[in-house]
């Protein structure tokens, strides 16, 4: 006689009325002890903030753009001095240092928060 399979062609297990009892036990203690953690949630949750995340990530782009900025600006000036001066390549690597110089000081003004140099307790 052929056995019974299911729309995989597998046959289904058989399991015995202990094991089914002990299965159904432990999902009751689950439920239970899931309803339980459910009561210990605030129900006056706040949804989460999706607005902090972009200006998250509005600040990173800020950060990086001027830091890219501060690097191309060095590297044009220098690259436009040794232009004028004849003295390429050495304007240049200058002026690309000093660029990557602001642009790191620039970076570390962006993520302590503070934009005025005025302030002598921070960078």
């Amino acid at each position: 006689m052929p056995s019974e399979r299911d729309s995989n062609g597998v046959e289904p297990e058989t399991a015995s009325s202990g094991e089914d009892a002990e299965w159904s036990a432990r999902r009751d203690t689950l439920a239970k002890r899931l309803a339980e953690q459910r009561r210990r949630l605030p129900e006056n949750r706040e949804p989460a903030n999706r607005s902090q995340g972009m200006r998250g990530a509005a600040q990173g782009l800020k950060v990086a753009s001027e830091f890219v900025a501060g690097i191309i600006v060095g590297a044009a000036t220098g690259y436009f001095i040794d232009q004028l001066a004849g003295t390429s390549p050495f304007g240049l690597i200058v002026f690309l240092l000093l660029g990557f110089a602001a642009g790191v000081l620039n970076v570390i003004r962006g993520i302590s928060g503070n934009s005025s140099p005025d302030d002598p307790g921070q960078l």
